[in-house]
């Protein structure tokens, strides 16, 4: 199967090797009844109080067409680790299960499942990577920026950080990701022909440095594209602007400038300048736009002094999630031939069976979750949704547009301190259904039993 953010790559062997040596295990003892496996989040990161969860559509893609082809299969034959069976297993292998989880754009907390899949035991964990890798990093990233939207109080919000985003396909899946968060734009260009994201950029400072003058560089640009933003800072910011309102003199009916940007300095105090100085000259219509450096704290700071900033551009920040990169995220077993399976791990125990979570509100606002067995009937609304039954594609899939729109209206629910930048004194609430803990306990007793029986 040829995945098209793999560079062509065969997206079949992206996984880890332990996945197919189990696989192989299973095979040869014929476990081949359905097993459920469920994806979730232990704890949050420093200064999170939710998690946007994000990815459930290349999940999806990825496991109703995985195939091994002819060379994914020569090369385990010359690896030497997988016998024959195996490997003629792998040449029939498709994916024949069901796959429930939260759609794009859902906040979710911690132990709630961001999806789950029940498949004959060798396929549900050879697709553990996958879901893994998709699921976290189109999260992590998600949750970064509806972090930054939200201290952003309306203002736009613009991508520009794909030059220093980890890789190419992470560069696609982030602008993805970053659109559903609320992000206006992107400088990605691929990501706008794929998902069909707005666009937006205009120049560097190399384009002023290869001028002899700024003005010059200003008026060739404006030839090109009149309605655009100029960089202002690449030599001495007050000078920059003073240099907009000349090139507004000049063109007269003629100047369509939009905005200024402002990439160094102190940009609240340069925007306080700059907009004195703009508004002197009638040009109150010309929008500032900062960007260089910015992350959700700062762009909260600026806004609470009054700064007057019409729109931001973010890049490292938000396109690595530098001060949260990683959640601490698991695949677990918890339902194998029909019985419930838990992990006892100090620090690391899991919920058996299949679930459902369900949101509660109250006059518009969400108060609390319910996470409950996958049959329970609850007072709320259900947020795990089917998405593949048979291994087939039950759910058109989402545009990105449909799950930012998902995003907008299931953040606005939340409590503002669960959405505040800084860390909430009190966890949003979550709790298990009294079924949930009856089996869990259940579960808990028959695995302490069989343990004791071994020992």
């Amino acid at each position: 199967m040829n995945h098209p953010y793999l560079g062509g790559a065969n997206a079949a062997l992206f996984t880890d090797l332990y996945q197919l040596t189990m696989a192989q295990a299973y095979v040869a003892e014929e476990m081949f009844e359905p097993a459920t496996f469920s994806l979730f989040y232990r704890n949050l990161p420093d200064d999170r109080n939710y998690i946007l969860s994000c990815g459930i559509e290349d999940v999806v893609d990825f496991l109703c067409e995985l195939r091994f082809g002819d060379d994914d299969l020569a090369y385990l034959r010359d690896t030497g680790k997988f016998s024959d069976a195996f490997v003629d297993y792998l040449a029939d292998f498709s994916f024949t299960g069901q796959v429930h989880g939260l759609p794009d754009g859902t906040p979710a907390f911690p132990q709630e499942p961001l999806v789950e899949v029940t498949a004959p035991a060798p396929e549900a964990q050879i697709v553990e990577t996958w879901v893994m890798n998709q699921m976290h990093v189109q999260s992590v990233l998600a949750t970064k920026a509806a972090r930054i939207v939200h201290s952003a109080a309306g203002r736009p919000v613009l991508d520009f950080g794909l030059r220093r985003i980890h890789g190419a396909d992470n560069g696609l899946k982030a602008a993805k990701a970053f659109h559903v968060a609320g992000v206006a734009a992107t400088s990605n260009v691929l990501a706008g022909q794929v998902f069909g994201i707005p666009i937006s950029g205009t120049m560097a400072h190399s384009y002023v440095q290869a001028h002899d003058d700024e003005m010059d560089a200003f008026r060739n640009f404006v030839g090109e594209f009149p309605d655009t933003v100029l960089l202002v800072d690449t030599y001495d910011t007050v000078q920059g602007v003073k240099n907009v309102v000349r090139l507004a003199e000049e063109l007269g009916d003629d100047f369509q400038v939009s905005g200024i940007r402002l990439d160094s300095g102190d940009l609240a105090e340069l925007a306080e300048k700059a907009r004195r100085i703009l508004d002197d000259a009638g040009l109150d219509d010309v929008d500032i736009f900062v960007s260089g450096g910015l992350n959700e704290f700062e762009i909260r700071d600026m806004l609470d002094q009054g700064a007057p900033i019409d729109g931001f551009g973010v890049g490292t920040a938000m396109g690595v999630s530098s001060d949260a990169p990683d959640l601490d995220i698991a695949y677990k077993l918890v339902e194998y031939a029909g019985r419930g399976r838990m992990k006892l791990s100090t620090g690391k125990p899991t919920l058996p069976g299949a679930k459902q979570i369900f949101r509660r509100d109250r006059d518009g606002k969400a108060i609390g979750d319910m996470l409950a067995r996958r049959d329970e009937a609850l007072d709320g609304t259900p947020l795990l949704e089917p998405f593949v039954r048979d291994g087939r594609r039950i759910r058109r899939a989402d545009t990105p547009g449909r799950a930012r729109e998902r995003a907008d209206k299931r953040l606005s629910v939340l409590p503002e301190d669960i959405l505040a930048v800084d860390r909430a004194s009190q966890d949003y609430p979550v709790e298990l259904s009294k079924a949930l803990r009856d089996h869990r306990d259940q579960v808990q007793a028959a695995v302490e039993a069989a343990a004791g029986d071994q020992g």
